[in-house]
């Protein structure tokens, strides 16, 4: 906006717009969930038999179940209330100190690592780069036209929306293979292809940034990377919670903190470090080997998943959220 001449207002001008649009949709689409939802009770019921039915039946007992009580489902213009009750149960200070504890959980740190590695590459490393490159030589844009390196993004995200059921399609149909019993390890599958395929973006963009190579292998790069993060955004996140699905609010205040620390860090020093090692060796070589590495704990998960589980749950820190468990609280 401003190499086109336009006041530095109108950018925020536009930032409050959207965050405007942002709110309102907020309000009317995403629904309060931190309240206590009733808990679906049966009643178990041994009615009286005479002596005869005792003897023939050989004092076999009956037990009558009554059908399972749902809760009323809240109408659309209930959701909008913007407030919810408050719990009594819930312990303040106990509630602050298990977010932390969730760095300790591998599935949870995955998910930190991988949000907080696909941030540092998509939304900084990119948008610094490009910029500095495509108004240079040989490319020579014009300054109004540097923002449109979004567009690979947009591209990647577009490619990947098809898929964006293809994880719990994959689970379903393990589920029915293993007797009705879903594992959360059984939605990872799909996400082999993205595994290699972000990586080699970033090796892509990398060496054309490099060597000066045709602009469409930027956009190329940015859109092959991703494509694959937006697999690790979602699917990461949808195993985590399919893991530990109680203290659910506490689990996602971890991963916000961690993966903005993560991002920070890998985009603090980052034209230092291109200046004093060049494009291909920090973008292609380091942050791509740190890419492939963080996505390739996707075997780890896949094979060793139920035990590392288990493990933690045998740990202290299940026997910790054991105790304070808070499944009721969401969804």
């Amino acid at each position: 906006m401003l190499a086109g001449g336009y006041s530095w207002r109108l950018f925020f001008y536009v930032e409050a717009a959207f965050a405007a649009a942002l709110l309102i949709l907020a309000f009317l689409f995403v629904e309060e969930t931190t309240y206590k939802r009733p808990e679906p009770t049966t009643e178990s019921l041994a009615p009286s038999v005479n002596e005869s039915e005792e003897k023939i039946q050989g004092a076999t007992q009956m037990e009558n179940v009554a059908p399972v009580v749902l809760p009323e489902r809240k109408s659309f213009f209930k959701t909008l209330k913007p407030w919810s009750s408050v719990d009594p149960d819930a312990q303040f200070f106990v509630t602050m100190f298990r977010s932390f504890t969730y760095f300790l959980v591998p599935a949870v740190f995955w998910v930190i690592s991988s949000f907080g590695i696909y941030i540092g590459l998509g939304a900084l490393a990119f948008n610094y780069t490009f910029p500095l490159k495509i108004t240079a030589p040989p490319y020579n844009w014009s300054e109004t036209s540097s923002g449109l390196i979004a567009v690979g993004t947009a591209v990647g995200y577009f490619l990947a929306l098809p898929f964006t059921s293809s994880s719990d399609r994959l689970a379903a149909f393990y589920t029915r293979r293993n007797g009705g019993i879903r594992e959360a390890e059984m939605r990872l599958g799909v996400m082999l292809p993205a595994m290699l395929i972000a990586p080699a973006g970033l090796v892509l963009y990398g060496f054309t940034a490099q060597r000066d190579l045709h602009w469409i292998g930027y956009f190329a790069g940015v859109a092959m990377d991703q494509f694959g993060s937006y697999f690790y955004f979602t699917f990461t996140l949808a195993y985590a919670v399919d893991s530990y699905y109680a203290n659910t609010s506490e689990m996602l205040i971890a991963m916000n903190l961690g993966k903005q620390a993560i991002s920070f860090g890998m985009s603090l020093y980052l034209l230092d470090w291109i200046l004093a090692n060049g494009y291909a060796v920090v973008i292609a070589g380091i942050f791509g080997g740190v890419l492939l590495a963080n996505n390739m704990a996707l075997l780890i998960f896949m094979i060793f998943g139920k035990r590392i589980r288990r493990w933690t749950s045998q740990s202290w820190l299940g026997r910790l959220h054991t105790r304070s468990a808070t499944r009721g609280m969401t969804h």
